[in-house]
């Protein structure tokens, strides 16, 4: 669902960014159906793909967010710049501006998570894998938003 308009890179990043997407969430629906399919036909239940579940969703929701920013579908309040028309481009800027450094934050912070959750050897409560295998996407993903962001605000100079 791309306007054409790529403020943060190609189409090649769109396309492999709207497969992500489709893939997490296939993969998650399928995983919830399971579940839900063993938990009415037994009294067992795949409760240890909940840790699965909520990295699928971590990821789908940066990548569509990284998707939305570069193809300016985000979320905007538009009561301010639509009487002042003149406000839109640095309206604009502001929030991309904004948005960048929240995300570089998360990306540091984010890093920094996953790296103690390495350095000590931190595993996940129900399968017991190594917990940096789910927090290592928060600060990447975090970083293609800021890399997308950059772009965004590249393509509002020229």
């Amino acid at each position: 669902m791309t306007d054409g308009n790529e403020g943060g890179g190609g189409r090649a990043l769109a396309a492999i960014e709207r497969l992500l997407m489709a893939v997490s969430m296939g993969a998650l629906c399928v995983l919830t159906m399971a579940n839900v399919l063993v938990r009415y036909f037994t009294d067992w239940s795949f409760a240890f793909t909940e840790e699965i579940s909520v990295g699928l969703m971590v990821v789908m929701t940066l990548v569509g967010a990284s998707h939305a920013f570069a193809t300016r579908h985000h979320i905007a309040i538009v009561w301010f710049v639509e009487r002042k028309p003149a406000l839109r481009q640095a309206a604009g800027r502001l929030a991309a501006g904004c948005s960048l450094f929240m995300f570089a934050l998360l990306a540091w912070y984010g890093a920094r998570m996953a790296w103690d959750d390495f350095r000590y050897e931190v595993t996940s409560p129900s399968l017991g894998v190594p917990q940096w295998w789910y927090s290592v996407w928060l600060p990447a993903l975090s970083l293609l938003i800021v890399l997308r962001l950059i772009g965004v605000l590249r393509g509002a100079e020229r």
